[in-house]
């Protein structure tokens, strides 16, 4: 098992687990997620794997097979009268294969972004869990995380 950078080859797995996450958005908020989709193509994913200021890392096992995914995105917010000025690295997505799931693929990738984020000399590392997604936010509290702010809704 390893944790590398994903390379071109792995976009196949990574299309079928960006399909996966957008199921679980699309059956906790059908109003907002159509499904079954993905939010990039294999053409977008070529061009994310180029910028090495957003790495996106996958979990391999023995055979190389990807069972889960880590997408990040570094983010910088200018120091202003009102705000310090710090880099976040943001985790986009993070994805394990249904199958692979109970094997801790999750928080050994998770781990490994804090790790590099760390040595990167980021200020923290956020992300948004989707309301309804119980075991998503659950999950994230369990590593450590806690809320930064709250976005609210009113459907009209």
């Amino acid at each position: 098992m390893s944790i590398r950078h994903a390379e071109k080859k792995d976009i196949t797995d990574m299309l079928r687990l960006l399909t996966e996450v957008n199921m679980v958005h699309h059956t906790i908020r059908p109003d907002l997620f159509k499904g079954p989709a993905t939010k990039y193509s294999r053409e977008e994913l070529e061009q994310k794997l180029q910028i090495e200021k957003d790495p996106i890392f996958v979990y391999t096992d023995d055979k190389d097979q990807v069972l889960g995914y880590i997408f990040c995105e570094s983010e910088e917010i200018p120091e202003s009268p009102l705000r310090t000025g710090i880099r976040t690295l943001y985790i986009d997505d993070l994805c394990v294969y249904e199958t692979a799931r109970g094997q801790h693929v999750g928080r050994q990738l998770y781990e490994y972004v804090i790790d590099y984020a760390r040595a990167k000399g980021f200020y923290n590392v956020t992300l948004h869990v989707w309301g309804g997604n119980d075991s998503a936010l659950k999950f994230y509290q369990k590593m450590g995380m806690q809320n930064q702010y709250t976005c609210l809704e009113q459907i009209l």
